[in-house]
Parts: C-alpha cells; structure tokens; sequence
C-alpha cells in the first residue's frame, strides 16, 4: 500500500492505454511518455504494460506502507527518499515509513513513478488507465489526491536488487544518434504530411518552416500551437474522421492542434501532418511554453527510428535479467 501525502491536479494513473474501443468513443488514453512507463516497469520487474503515476504537477509525494521495490522515470529531476537524493532511471527499494518525493524538473514536464507488483486497482476494459474524460479507470476515474491510498501487487523479485540500486542509461541519451537534437531551445518533431496537407499550398510550407510555441491551452487531449497562422487555400467542409494521437489538425483560427494521449476519437478539421509514433515520447515531455519545429519525415525513417528504440528497450531488459540472475545465484 502506498498513501498520497501531497499532489496537484492531474497527477494520474496510467499504463500503456486501452486500445480497441475509439469506436464507441472512448479515448485510448495512456501515459503522454510511453517509453519511460515501459522502461520503469522493466526495471521494477513488471510487464511493460503495467500502470504507473503520471506527475505533471510537482511536488509530488507518498508514504510507502510496506517494502517496495521503486522506479522513477521520465522527467529530469531527482527523487528523494527521505530527503536523500535518488538517481531516475534507477529501481532502489523503499522500507515501511519511507516517504518519496518528487520536486519540479528543471525542463521536462512528466515523471512516471513504477512500482514492482504493479498497482491493484481494477481493470475498466482493459486498462487500467484513467481518463479523466470519462471519470473511469485508474484511482476512481479521477487524479490523485492526498490521503488516497492505492493498494500495490505482490513482487516475488523486491531482493534481487544491488545495494545501489538499478540503473539504466535514459533514453534521451542512448538513442541521441536517432533522435535530432535540440537546436537553440527549439525542439525538433518529426511528422508526416497527412491526408489535407495539399489544401494548405504555400501555408503548407510554413507549417514545416516555422517555429511553433506550446499553447498553455494545452493538455492531455491536445497542444494547441501558437504561431503565424496557416489556412486552406479554399473553404473546405469536411465530415468527421477517426483520430489517433500524433494527428494534426487545423481549426478555422490556423493554429494547429496536435491530439495526444486522451486523443478525440473524432474530428472533422482537416490535417496536415502526423507525428511519428516515436517521437510522440518527446513531445509528451515537452512543457507548456515550449518551442518546436516540424521535420518532415519519411515512412522509412519512422521505421529505422521504431527499430532503434525497441533494441533500446530488449537491451534495458536482457541487462534488468542478467543482473538479477546474478544476484539470485549469489544469494
């Protein structure tokens, strides 16, 4: 059992979402950083699809009731465990009475807290994942509030942890030769043209050239992107077509609109482009007010990209598995 002594709103529970009902309109959901859930709940011993906390408003922290092996990834800010600094990205085991706290990251906008036996909370088809939307799934369809308690799983691997603790390479870093660095504060994303994207002629171009700036109107659902506007060379009227995270469309006012994890299941503006699935991690990372740039990408690239960050994960988890071997054998 953990309890929740301090959290802002919509800090949530989250795994890797609830595909297979957008059409009876129900949002997939799911953490805004995949990769950092995936790499959390390795580290921990879960399957990778396990339910993490989503924190996006900091600080954060909880009282742990029993011993419990740990992971916080994501964000760029360290945790501490009764006041002495932690290492993200590192799994390390908290006794009873222990307290965990998360503090503002200095760039990044999420952290994800995995714990080993994963969250015992119900599956709503599927997931367990909240949508705050539909007031289902996660902590009673809601986000976290102080004084909830969440019960925890049981870890048959809680010992097979070094003293120090486990730690693995982040992402950012392992893959910077796949994934463009960021240029002056301006963070580069790459996207597909999409289905309108000719309709927008020369604006089409602009679209790709121009520096886009996170809206504070932004959330789970969607960034709004602040910027010079861009409009059809023609007044177009269109029915309403499926959406996934990643699409970008482009309301009457010209400003693009970029769905994410609580994605629309529906929508009838017509889109310009779609971020490759790969890098929907960085922008999920990406805070309020910050700056990016389109890069038109190709099918292949995408492919290459998805490539390199599944031997990513395998590595993370072949490693996770020899060392813990070891320690098992010396025990």
């Amino acid at each position: 059992m953990i309890e929740i002594l301090e959290s802002g709103p919509f800090n949530t529970v989250q795994d890797l979402g609830r595909p297979g009902y957008r059409d009876i309109g129900v949002s997939a959901s799911g953490a805004m950083d995949p990769l950092a859930v995936r790499i959390g709940n390795i580290l921990v011993g879960n399957d990778e699809d396990a339910a993490a906390i989503e924190v996006q408003t900091f600080p954060f922290s909880l009282r742990f009731e029993r011993r419990v092996v740990f992971a916080v990834t994501g964000a760029d800010g360290n945790p501490d465990l009764d006041g002495s600094e932690l290492l993200p990205w590192c799994a390390y085991l908290a006794e009873p009475g222990q307290v965990l706290g998360l503090k503002q990251p200095p760039r990044l906008a999420r952290s994800y807290l995995a714990l080993g036996g994963g969250l015992d909370i119900p599956v709503v088809m599927g997931s367990q994942s909240t949508s705050l939307r539909g007031g289902f799934g996660g902590n009673a369809g809601r986000p976290l509030a102080k004084g909830d308690r969440i019960a925890v799983g049981e870890d048959a691997e809680m010992v097979m942890l070094p003293a120090s603790g486990l730690a693995v390479v982040e992402p950012a870093v392992a893959l910077r030769d796949v994934f463009p660095a960021t240029v002056d504060g301006v963070l580069p994303i790459r996207a597909l043209p999409a289905g309108e994207h000719d309709l927008f002629a020369g604006d089409g171009e602009a679209f790709w050239s121009q520096t886009w700036r996170i809206s504070s109107r932004s959330d789970r659902t969607g960034y709004r992107l602040s910027g010079e506007p861009i409009t059809p060379t023609a007044s177009i009227e269109m029915r309403s077509h499926g959406v996934v995270p990643g699409v970008i469309q482009v309301p009457p006012g010209g400003e693009p609109i970029v769905q994410m994890s609580d994605a629309n299941t529906a929508g009838g503006y017509p889109k310009i482009a779609g971020v490759i699935e790969c890098d929907l991690w960085r922008l999920g990372q990406a805070r309020i007010g910050a700056r990016l740039k389109f890069v038109r990408s190709t099918h292949a690239e995408a492919r290459t990209v998805e490539q390199a960050v599944a031997r990513y994960v395998e590595d993370v988890r072949q490693t996770s598995r020899m060392v813990k071997r070891a320690l098992k054998a010396m025990a």
